[in-house]
């Protein structure tokens, strides 16, 4: 059995959905489980409408409407004005817009994973209608109905036990397809939850965990992962095979082709992760699995754009011991900033983090009630790994390094642009 995951760049248009079926139908010699992300970016034009209807308590109509008409546009060009799927796509957006307006004396996490995921919901109804128009022999099934997980909503944990029992009921047979969503589970009372941003990747692992898959190919608009990020670096250079630990770290420090999560599950049954290009489905792609051989090939740089440098000392000017970390994190986590980056003298704590704008005067604001803090914004925050010296000197020239911090194989920095 394989697993392919589809992001929502891959079948952003009609042109996409024919892409994918093509690539599909020639991968038909094993059975093949097939995840599908909302079409091109519905899910930040989701996101946008749940957080203002929730907010104001009122549909903006124009913004649904926009919506809708993304997804005729691309029924339109794929299938008879007659087909079914019009239809259904027409029930399916009635169910969003009641959605929005039935659950909203709920908390906003459940809000928006009840309103969110029908993005993938509409998506994969779509794919799976041309699937099988083309004659292909494809199931569609909720992910919910596979993937159980706490009632966390927007950050639901999988319940691998009963997600394991519900698989057995959907295992697809040898030339068949069972199609199902991205970034959605169910919990037990009923309803949906989702697995946290750029959860699609996740989902093909969870998939491909329960089903003890030979591997996983997620299809992208990239040749496969890169040493650097080509907007940033021209010569960005392809890796052509990773390890499971050398992907995770690249992950950890920013890396954003494959989501942090996904890689736990294969490396526990050892499922090799092929990263390819959706472009050149016959190009050879990047190879993650347990060889750790090629990790050191050539250096890797990653680099964070619109972070902040805050640094944190007691009033007293006492050290930093134990209890102060301890309120500290508590604060972070309270206001859910995350941490990219942290550094510690006697009565000194640094943190690298992004900038939200809504967040971090409430984080700075809580914090000067026990401690004195600065922070400096606008800086950006560099990862070499598998730096030399050359290398580190030639990414750091006219910067200004704020903070530095080096391991055996990685060097990181904190920099802003000499003033």
């Amino acid at each position: 059995m394989r697993v392919f995951k589809f992001g929502g760049a891959s079948v952003k248009s009609a042109d996409g959905v024919i892409n994918l079926a093509e690539i599909v139908a020639k991968n038909l010699d094993q059975p093949l489980v097939v995840v599908v992300s909302a079409m091109g970016k519905i899910t930040n034009k989701l996101e946008h409408l749940s957080a203002n209807t929730f907010r104001s308590k009122t549909i903006e109509q124009s913004k649904l409407d926009e919506i809708k008409l993304f997804h005729q546009d691309i029924i339109n060009a794929l299938f008879k004005k007659d087909h079914p799927i019009v239809d259904r796509i027409e029930k399916e957006v009635a169910n969003l817009e009641a959605s929005y307006l039935e659950y909203l004396d709920k908390s906003y996490d459940f809000y928006y994973d009840q309103t969110v995921s029908f993005g993938e919901i509409i998506s994969t109804l779509i794919i799976n209608a041309y699937l099988k128009d083309k004659g292909l022999i494809s199931h569609w099934v909720k992910a919910s109905d596979i993937i159980k997980t706490t009632c966390t909503y927007q950050e639901g944990e999988v319940d691998w036990d009963l997600s394991k029992s519900a698989s057995e009921d959907f295992k697809p047979t040898k030339g068949s397809i069972l199609l199902t969503q991205g970034f959605l589970g169910g919990c037990n009372d009923g309803f949906t939850t989702t697995l946290g941003r750029e959860g699609s990747d996740y989902t093909a692992a969870i998939l491909a965990y329960l089903f003890d898959a030979n591997d996983v190919t997620i299809w992208k608009d990239v040749p496969g992962m890169m040493n650097a990020d080509p907007k940033y670096f021209k010569k960005a250079r392809k890796l052509k095979s990773i390890s499971f630990r050398e992907a995770i770290e690249l992950s950890y420090f920013g890396a954003k082709v494959i989501h942090p999560k996904t890689l736990q599950p294969l490396k526990k049954k050892n499922i090799p992760l092929n990263v390819k290009s959706f472009i050149r489905p016959r190009s050879k792609g990047t190879l993650i699995n347990s060889n750790q051989d090629y990790d050191r090939s050539f250096p890797s740089f990653i680099i964070m754009r619109d972070q902040i440098l805050i640094s944190i000392t007691p009033l007293d000017f006492s050290f930093i011991i134990e209890e102060n970390l301890s309120h500290i994190f508590s604060e972070f986590s309270k206001h859910g900033i995350k941490v990219h980056l942290m550094q510690n003298s006697a009565i000194n704590f640094s943190v690298c983090v992004d900038a939200n704008v809504e967040k971090i005067p409430e984080l700075i604001k809580k914090l000067k009630a026990s401690y004195k803090v600065k922070y400096n914004d606008n800086v950006e925050l560099l990862t070499i790994r598998h730096f030399t010296k050359r290398i580190q000197n030639k990414l750091l020239k006219n910067k200004e390094v704020l903070l530095e911090q080096k391991t055996r194989f990685t060097a990181r920095f904190v920099i802003r642009e000499k003033l």
